[in-house]
């Protein structure tokens, strides 16, 4: 219905999906199948061709998988998804599909400690040198750039900094320098933020953490918004004949999502990091429920950091939808609806107080995820961040005494129940 706008409730439900006309299936289904069947020779050759659109082999693309990436895309108000894996196979796949040895990416500092690793280790061991910046000055950005630089990376709200970047300027930087702007919007998901809005060219998913919202599957998603010039001369390899596929031209061919087709056909197609088709349905319904659920993780993780900011046994509170907060003002325009379910706090006493904090939970569930409908607690110092010196996790935003919750959907009587007798326990 191209002369309707639809309102993200609607498309958390229905975008991507038509009714199955075989069976009238409501709900999408489960295509469990490794391989399709082709209608003969000329059609099976124009699949792999490319002239035809259609399934060859589910590590390419899958009916269920291609409901999921339709959906994703539709919330962001992107031209095109990829679904894949894990949140980390999606920045992978995004980031090989630009950038080769010898190439340089500019990065925040403040990114998840996986993904930090991923381009200050892995990358690095293929030829390819990021730099990590400070993003809370756009300007740094630009000064790290050079004539190698193929790309910005960052995180809408970090993590777990919750460091709120100021999406324009650097989406103008980028723009200027005439490379791409590709963000992780998993902290906020599609409905509290919407990159493009703004000016980013590519985004990323953990689709693990509030897309799912359940903490039952593993997967990422890759979204392009179809508005970068990929012709501008900075990227050969999107306009000249494919090494990868057949000596096709992505962007002749495809144009506002060559992208992503480049993604799929030459990058998960030979890297193989496929989602299951059975996770892309546990996603969909994640998606079902998407507006509703972070509406509510918004309002108990508001109360929550106000409840904390008035505890006697709470040092410092970090939420970037309290006035308080140096992010507050970046929050309410990049998002409106709310600042997300994470925060962190430090718990008076240090280290140990933090950890007697997290053993005396009642109900909070210790682990290392975020975006679950259970709240979820972790001391970063002691678990994710344990093999760093305490200098070092100073430096990436983690002190002995933080503790980093992600505010569930429970009675929030319940939630400030359970965090007052722990802090009692603790300190």
């Amino acid at each position: 219905m191209p002369d309707r706008k639809f309102a993200d409730e609607t498309l958390c439900l229905h975008a991507g999906q038509i009714p199955d006309q075989t069976t009238g299936s409501r709900a999408p289904p489960i295509y469990q199948t490794s391989s399709y069947v082709f209608d003969n020779a000329d059609h099976a050759a124009s699949l792999f061709n490319l002239q035809t659109f259609g399934n060859v082999y589910s590590r390419l693309s899958n009916p269920t998988n291609a409901v999921l990436e339709e959906r994703v895309a539709a919330l962001e108000g992107g031209r095109a998804a990829l679904a894949v894996a894990s949140g980390m196979s999606a920045q992978m796949t995004a980031l090989l599909t630009l950038v080769n040895s010898g190439d340089e990416i500019v990065a925040a500092r403040t990114l998840y400690g996986g993904s930090f690793s991923q381009m200050d280790v892995n990358f690095r061991r293929l030829g390819i040198k990021t730099h990590f910046i400070d993003p809370d000055d756009p300007e740094n950005f630009r000064k790290a750039i050079t004539p190698a630089t193929r790309l910005l990376y960052a995180e809408t709200v970090g993590n777990p900094n919750l460091n709120v970047l100021d999406i324009e300027p650097v989406a103008a930087i980028a723009r200027e320098a005439g490379i791409p702007l590709i963000l992780d919007n998993t902290v906020p998901s599609p409905y509290l933020c919407k990159p493009f809005d703004f000016g980013a060219d590519i985004v990323i998913h953990s689709a693990t953490k509030f897309i799912g919202g359940h903490g039952t599957s593993i997967g990422g998603l890759l979204v392009e918004s179809g508005k970068f010039p990929w012709d501008n001369g900075n990227f050969p390899e999107m306009v000249d004949a494919s090494d990868g596929y057949h000596g096709v031209r992505f962007f002749e061919t495809f144009g506002d999502f060559a992208f992503t087709m480049k993604a799929r056909m030459e990058y998960l197609r030979t890297l193989g990091p496929s989602l299951s088709p059975f996770n892309a349905f546990a996603f969909l319904q994640g998606l079902e429920t998407l507006h509703v659920r972070m509406d509510r993780h918004c309002e108990n993780a508001l109360a929550v950091a106000n409840f904390l900011q008035q505890h006697a046994l709470v040092e410092w509170v970090n939420y970037p939808g309290l006035k308080e907060n140096r992010y507050y003002d970046l929050a309410q325009k990049y998002m409106p609806k709310g600042a997300s379910a994470v925060l962190t706090f430090g718990v008076k006493g240090g280290f140990e107080a933090a950890e007697k904090f997290i053993d005396s939970a009642q109900f909070l569930s210790h682990l290392a995820n975020i975006g679950d409908a259970k709240t979820l607690i972790v001391h970063p110092a002691s678990t994710t961040h344990r093999q760093l010196n305490e200098e070092q996790q100073r430096a990436a935003g983690v002190s002995p005494d933080m503790v980093r919750l992600s505010v569930g959907l429970e009675a929030l009587d319940d939630i400030m129940w359970d965090i007052d007798q722990a802090l009692h326990k603790a300190c």
